[in-house]
């Protein structure tokens, strides 16, 4: 039974113990973040905040926040999603009777697809001139600019083709009737703003703050540009979604959505945006977007505020993640039917590293795939694309490494591409939107298994190097070490140590990396280096003008000089929380 609206979803979770009440009145500014994250980390219920500081009207979070709420939101578990367009993808090409009987119950939602569009909304509404002061939007984390809108759905349409693109920007308030919009690149708003400004005339949008939980589900998905979000959220509900005119924009708004921001973007007018934690775990620094000047609010009687957290994982963000992957996975095959599996890393921020299984039919062709990958979507963003075969689980990044392990060779299985389009979000280039990405090919591609190296204690691996704190070997291939400063030297000096040469990877990470946490190690290790100036090998040789690489591959995962502050609760916070903990459950 699809969720009509966030109401009945979250009367839904309720009833399912899913969801808890606070009825005691907390601050949007940094207390409400602080219980949300400890909630998310034992995975605990999603919270209703009944009064929040500064405003009547009631806050969710962490609504999606669980393998267990995403299934309820979808109606299926999201694997079964990806069957289902399987399912159809085959009963097509070629049709079959016999393969479109199979995929009845998924050709039936197809018919779910058009939205259906209504005259007026099911409940009483409210439309008031723009005045954000009165939302409780939340101020996240100590070094954040300002307040956030952290779940908005923004609506656009492209100013020649009129097709439509819904997608989940962070949106920073700037006065009562503007905000900031965090347009990043490869993003389908971004495209249309593009368009716009081009034309030399503004672009109309409709931010939407708590919809049904399909819509938020396909507003997070990276669909291929040009496929309708709202027809994917109608094939996910198995029911149109239904669409009401704006009030004061030319778009197509939902109908039973909690509050609609309209208002327009005009081009050129930038300011800075940021800086806002962000789920690298790190504060963005602060750019110039483009600015939203709002025209018109309407929204329910009586409104749920839906809000999100991003920041050092896990948070929320995780569970969308992989729900998205789960359903993505058919289309990456239709594109590449060598590849058996893929998987994005939520502890490495998703891009930072993807590992991918492929069937390899050919010499390379492992390597052919990951070029494709890089450069389809938003998969383009990947900074550190493995591949592995079929027979490895992707999911394990334990897995991953002992692949690396037995067949990776860095003279043939080595891949850097310098100055290429990077994430808006990774820091570690020190230049917005460029960076550089590599690919790792662990397949077995004929390379006869490589022996596994001798077990060292920790104590011998802070011996070769007296600026190394501790250290920890994962899957006799990943030689962590945890260093104070000179990240880059230690480095350089322990890919050349006689002792090291039998490893395949080594790599630095700051004090702030607890080495015995998998979520800690795998956040400090991918999301602070580039791999242009932070790799380093035994040797590089230059063939022509094709660079080889031997021998040990270092990394250099410190904390350097221009990178961004990592995300850490004021503790007047953290001791605020703890004193009242029992007072919000009461």
């Amino acid at each position: 039974m699809p969720f009509s609206s966030l109401q009945r979803f979250v009367v839904a979770l309720e009833r399912r113990g899913e969801l808890r009440r606070v009825q005691v009145e907390v601050d949007s500014v940094f207390e409400i973040t602080e219980i949300a994250s400890r909630l998310v980390r034992n995975g605990e219920p999603a919270v209703l905040f009944e009064r929040v500081k500064g405003s009547t009207i009631p806050l969710a979070i962490n609504v999606l926040a669980s393998e267990r709420r995403i299934e309820l939101a979808l109606g299926r578990h999201p694997q079964q999603v990806g069957e289902e367009f399987r399912r159809l993808i085959e009963a097509t090409a070629p049709p079959s009777l016999q393969k479109l009987w199979q995929a009845r119950a998924a050709a039936k939602r197809v018919l779910s697809m058009a939205p259906r569009r209504v005259s007026h909304r099911s409940h009483r509404v409210t439309t008031e001139s723009p005045n954000l002061g009165r939302y409780p939007i939340m101020q996240c984390w100590p070094e954040d600019a300002g307040r956030f809108i952290t779940c908005g759905l923004v609506f656009t349409c492209d100013p020649t083709t009129q097709q439509r693109n819904v997608g989940i920007y962070r949106l920073q308030v700037v006065g009562p009737d503007r905000l900031l919009m965090h347009w990043q690149i490869q993003k389908g708003g971004g495209f249309h703003y593009h368009r716009a400004e081009q034309l030399g005339q503004p672009l109309d949008v409709a931010i939407i703050i708590g919809a049904d939980p399909t819509l938020v589900l396909a507003a997070a998905a990276p669909l291929p540009e040009g496929i309708d979000e709202i027809a994917f959220a109608g094939f996910l509900r198995g029911k149109p979604v239904p669409l009401i005119h704006g009030a004061s924009v030319p778009l197509l708004v939902p109908a039973d959505a909690e509050i609609i921001l309209e208002g327009s973007v005009p081009p050129t007018e930038r300011a800075d945006e940021g800086p806002f934690g962000d789920h690298f775990g790190h504060y963005s620094h602060p750019a110039p977007f483009p600015v939203c000047h709002l025209k018109t609010i309407t929204r329910r009687a009586a409104p749920i505020y839906l809000s999100t957290i991003v920041g050092k994982p896990p948070q929320e963000d995780k569970f969308l993640g992989n729900a998205v992957q789960e359903m993505m996975l058919p289309f990456i095959k239709l594109i590449h039917p060598e590849v058996c599996d893929l998987w994005a890393h939520y502890e490495a921020g998703f891009h930072s590293l993807v590992a991918v299984a492929v069937e390899e039919r050919y010499a390379k062709e492992g390597m052919k795939t990951a070029l494709g990958l890089l450069g389809t979507g938003q998969m383009s963003l990947t900074k550190c694309l493995v591949i592995v075969d079929a027979d490895v689980n992707v999911r394990d990044v334990r897995a991953v490494l002992r692949a690396i392990r037995a067949h990776f060779d860095p003279a043939e299985d080595f891949l850097l591409l310098p100055g290429v389009p990077f994430d808006t979000l990774d820091f570690t280039s020190l230049t917005l939107n460029v960076g550089s990405k590599m690919v790792l090919d662990a397949t077995r591609n004929g390379h006869a298994p490589s022996q596994v190296p001798p077990e060292m204690a920790a104590s011998e691996v802070t011996a070769l190097d007296q600026r190394i704190r501790q250290a920890r070997l994962v899957e006799q291939v990943l030689l962590l070490v945890q260093v104070e400063r000179e990240g880059h030297a230690v480095i350089a000096t322990l890919v050349k140590h006689p002792r090291l040469q039998p490893m395949k990877l080594v790599a630095a990470v700051s004090m702030d990396v607890d080495l015995d946490d998998r979520e800690s190690w795998m956040w400090g290790l991918f999301t602070r280096f580039d791999p242009a100036r932070d790799v380093l090998f035994s040797q590089t040789e230059l063939n022509g003008s094709w660079p080889v690489y031997r021998g040990v591959l270092g990394i250099d995962a410190t904390f350097k000089a221009g990178y961004p502050t990592p995300i850490v609760m004021r503790e007047d916070i953290t001791r605020l929380v703890d004193r009242r903990w029992q007072e919000y459950w009461s």
